[in-house]
């Protein structure tokens, strides 16, 4: 995603009263340690939560509600995608161009795969059985049979990639690249680009999810827009205000609601698909600032946030370094050591 460093935030506060509309609070899951973070993803089917933090992944335990592993050795880590029918994941290891193959049982690495430069997002399609690495500077995605290991394509992008998702049906998968505010097509047979759809009134799209019966993509926008896409045509027909920050978005197939977690403000948007056209608002869930990666269990219909706490910067200091002569400069904030969480939103039974 858009950045694996610690957001420039402080005073941390989540709000645990319930806002008007579907969803609401419902607790915290202490992780602890210290590190930045980026992808969450959930294994339905396992009940695990996949959390990048720091140099490795987190893996929560969903009926338990408690750390229960970790996969470790992934410098620079951005994030899993899993892949229950073969029991295996690639993790994206930005600082060594590698993506890692790992055992979902074991917890352990398989092999390590060369990639184009700062993988950053990840995805298994299933139809050809194959990972992509979505490659931030290398302005390319990797292709690796999640059987062999083995590295079966490199596919020029023309710009820096994002969040992707996978059409199987249709043979697709399609990518934001975020500097040129367009979708990539990619074929997933050939391994070619197929075509480049442009997202106004949209910018800078990061998250992206995707709803696969009505062949809607829901892109979250740097210009604090989500917008709807026709993934068979790359028509945008709706869109809709969001708020600050956007990194992440999913959408769930069960209630129809397509989320945008945005750290700037602190909240997530929930909007309600009430036909294939159209696109609603139908809550401002307050979260927290920093929150602004996020997954969906589709079971469950919970979502999951990661963020912490932070102490106060600073006073400003003067240096002789500051390029301003006199200019004081503000000290970073600091992550509160041990503060790390996952935040769980849901809905009333």
């Amino acid at each position: 995603m858009k950045k694996i460093i610690l957001p420039v935030l402080f005073g941390l506060a989540v709000a645990v009263c319930r806002a008007d509309g579907p969803y609401h609070f419902i607790k915290e899951i202490p992780v602890g340690g210290e590190g930045g973070w980026d992808y969450l993803s959930v294994d339905s089917a396992a009940h695990r939560l996949y959390v990048s933090h720091a140099t490795k992944v987190v893996v929560i335990d969903l009926e338990k509600d408690a750390v229960i592993g970790e996969i470790t050795n992934t410098p620079g880590v951005h994030g899993l995608a899993s892949a229950p029918d073969l029991g295996r994941g690639i993790v994206t290891c930005g600082r060594e161009n590698k993506a890692a193959i790992v055992d979902l049982k074991t917890l352990q690495t398989i092999s390590k795969v060369d990639t184009g430069a700062n993988p950053d997002g990840m995805l298994y399609e299933p139809g050809q059985q194959e990972f992509y690495t979505l490659n931030g500077r290398g302005n390319s995605a990797t292709v690796i049979d999640a059987k062999t290991g083995k590295v079966v394509a490199t596919i020029p992008l023309g710009g820096k990639p994002e969040f992707a998702q996978a059409d199987s049906a249709a043979g697709r998968v399609f990518d934001n690249l975020e500097d040129k505010s367009e979708v990539v097509v990619i074929d997933a047979k050939t391994h070619t680009v197929a075509n480049r759809w442009p997202i106004a009134p949209g910018e800078a799209a990061s998250g992206m999810a995707f709803d696969a019966r009505n062949h809607r993509l829901f892109l979250g926008c740097d210009n604090q827009l989500m917008v709807m896409m026709d993934s068979t045509s790359g028509k945008v027909v709706a869109s809709v205000p969001i708020g600050e920050g956007v990194d992440a978005n999913a959408f769930d197939p069960g209630t129809q609601l397509a989320f945008a977690s945005c750290g700037g403000s602190g909240t997530t948007t929930i909007a309600h698909e009430d036909a294939p056209d159209k696109l609603t608002v139908v809550q401002t869930l307050p979260t927290a600032r920093g929150a602004r990666t996020m997954t969906l269990d589709p079971v469950t219909h919970k979502i999951y946030l990661a963020t912490a706490q932070f102490a106060a910067p600073a006073a400003p200091v003067n240096s002789s370094t500051n390029q301003a002569a006199g200019a004081p400069r503000r000290q970073r904030p600091q992550m509160v050591p041990g503060t790390f969480k996952i935040l769980v939103y849901g809905m009333d039974k």
